[in-house]
C-alpha cells in the first residue's frame, strides 16, 4: 500500500514514525517532507504547496491514501480536489475545514450547534472592535479570524493594550491578513485541554487527551507560539469529563456540519478550557495538533493504518484505541527569535545522542545544508519520550534535550509540570 503524508513538520515526522510500523506493508512518501522523515519515506518536493501540486504527486505515486497534516491545504480544498478524483484522503472539505479557517464561523457554529464556549463578539472593522471591548473585562482575548499559525491569539491585560493589540491586528501589521476580522472573547480561568477524534463523518473514534504549552516562556509567560510541548495523559480527563466532551462538543459538531450539508471528516481537535471541571471550547482545528500529535504518536500502541482506511471510506469501526500505560511528553526546541522572525542556518548537535537515551526526535525546522543538519524554522525539534510515571517521562524527555544544541536553541523547562502538580502521589 502507497501512502502520501502532507506536510514537513514535526507532526508529519510523527506521523510517518508511527505509519512505519504498521502491520500492513507499505510504501511511505512524504511531500515535501524533511531530513528526519527522510529516513523513513522517500521525501518528494511538491511543484507548488497547493493541492494541485499536492495532487500531482499523489498521481506519480499512485498513492493509495493520503494523510494531510498541516492546515492550510485543507482549508484550501485538497480533501475536495482528491475525492474529484477519485483518491481517497483524510481529512475535511473545504466548507467544513472553516470551523479553523474562521474564527468566526467556528464561533457562529457553537452557538448554532449549543457547543458551550466563551462569551464573545465578532467584528469586522477596528471602530466595532473598540465599542465591543467596553463589554469585556480585562484580561480579554483577542483573536484573528483567519488563519495564523498559531500565533492569531492575544491575551491582553489592560483597556490600553486590548485597544493597542485590536489596532496593530486589524491593520495587519501583526498577521497580515488573517486579522482583518476578529473575534474579541471573555478570558477564561481552567485548565487547558486538547481532545482529538478521528471521524468518518458519522463515526468517531476519540485520541487520548493532552495538553499543550503554548506560551514561549515558563510558567506560560509571554507571546503565544504554535506550540511549545505537549504531555499525554490518560489521567488529564476524568471519564465523566471525558464522556462530557464526547456529548457537548464532539457529536454535536460532527451531528450539526452533517445537518447542514458539510460533513466533517479527519481529526477534530477542540481546544477547550476546562472550567470548574466543564468543557469549554476554545477553539477548533481540523487536523492533529503539533506538537501533541508527537507525545500521541508515541504512546499510541495499534496500527494507525486501518484507522485512516476507514475514516477516508467513510468506515470507519467504534472502538477503543490502544495505548501505553505510561504518559509521554514532547519538549519544542526552539530558533533564536522565535516566534518572532527565526534564524536559520544553525548547525545541529546531539540529535544520535539524544536518541540513544530513547527518545524520538522529530524534526520540524530542519534542512541539510552541505552535508550538516541545520535549523530552517522557528520550532525545530520536538524531543519526545516516555515513562512509567509522568515525572520519570519528563526527565528521559530533558535528559534527551541536554544532548542537542544549536545556537540560540530555547526551550520550555517546565512542560508537563502542571500534571506533577495534579497527582504528587502518584508520582
Amino acid at each position: 500500500m502507497t501512502i502520501l503524508v502532507v506536510g514537513s513538520g514535526g507532526r508529519e515526522h510523527a506521523l510517518v514514525w508511527r505509519l512505519a510500523q504498521s502491520a500492513t506493508s507499505t510504501k511511505l512518501y512524504a511531500s515535501p517532507g524533511n531530513p528526519g522523515i527522510a529516513r523513513l519515506a522517500e521525501c518528494i518536493a511538491p511543484p507548488s504547496p497547493t493541492p494541485e501540486g499536492f495532487l500531482s504527486v499523489a498521481e506519480a505515486i499512485a498513492a493509495d491514501l493520503t494523510v494531510v497534516g498541516p492546515e492550510a491545504p485543507l482549508v484550501d480544498g485538497i480533501v475536495d480536489l482528491f475525492r474529484a478524483r477519485g483518491r481517497r484522503i483524510v481529512g475535511p472539505s473545504a466548507a467544513a475545514a472553516q470551523l479553523e479557517g474562521s474564527k468566526i464561523f467556528a464561533k457562529e457554529a457553537m452557538r448554532r450547534f449549543g457547543v458551550p464556549t466563551a462569551e464573545y463578539a465578532c467584528v469586522h472593522n477596528l471602530a466595532d472592535a473598540l465599542h465591543a471591548l467596553r463589554r469585556f473585562p480585562c484580561p480579554v482575548v483577542l483573536k484573528a479570524d483567519g488563519l495564523a499559525a498559531g500565533k492569531g491569539v492575544c491575551i491582553v491585560r489592560t483597556r490600553e493594550e486590548a485597544e493597542k493589540t485590536a489596532e496593530a491586528l486589524m491593520s495587519g501589521s501583526l498577521v497580515g491578513e488573517a486579522g482583518r476580522r476578529l473575534v474579541i472573547e471573555e478570558f477564561l480561568e481552567g485548565e487547558e485541554v486538547s481532545f482529538i477524534a478521528l471521524t468518518d463523518g458519522s463515526h468517531v473514534v476519540p485520541l487520548e487527551p493532552t495538553q499543550d504549552h503554548k506560551a514561549v516562556f515558563d510558567g506560560d509567560q509571554g507571546p503565544n507560539t504554535g506550540g511549545m510541548g505537549a504531555y499525554c495523559d490518560s489521567r488529564i480527563l476524568t471519564a465523566r469529563q471525558h464522556d462530557l466532551i464526547l456529548d457537548r462538543v464532539i457529536y454535536p459538531v460532527i451531528e450539526g456540519m452533517r445537518r447542514e450539508g458539510r460533513p466533517f471528516t479527519g481529526f477534530l481537535y477542540a481546544g477547550l478550557m476546562m472550567v470548574e471541571g466543564e468543557p469549554r471550547v476554545l477553539e477548533f482545528n481540523v487536523r492533529l495538533g503539533d506538537p501533541e500529535t508527537q507525545a500521541l504518536m508515541h504512546r499510541m500502541d495499534d496500527d494507525l493504518l486501518p484507522l485512516l482506511e476507514g475514516a477516508a471510506a467513510g468506515e470507519l469501526r467504534p472502538g477503543p484505541i490502544r495505548w501505553r500505560t505510561g504518559p509521554s511528553v514532547c519538549v519544542v526546541l526552539a530558533a533564536a527569535g522565535y516566534p518572532g522572525t527565526p534564524r536559520k542556518g544553525d548547525p545541529i548537535s546531539g540529535v544520535e545522542e539524544a536518541e540513544r537515551l530513547g527518545a524520538c526526535v522529530f524534526h520540524a525546522g530542519t534542512r541539510i545544508e552541505n552535508g550538516r543538519l541545520v535549523t530552517s524554522g522557528g520550532r525545530v525539534l520536538g524531543v519526545t519520550a516516555a515513562g512509567s510515571s509522568l515525572s520519570s517521562a519528563i526527565e528521559t524527555c530533558y535528559a534527551a534535550v541536554s544532548k542537542i544544541h544549536f545556537e540560540g536553541m530555547h526551550y520550555r523547562r517546565d512542560i508537563g509540570r502542571k500534571g506533577l502538580r495534579r497527582w504528587p502521589a502518584l508520582e
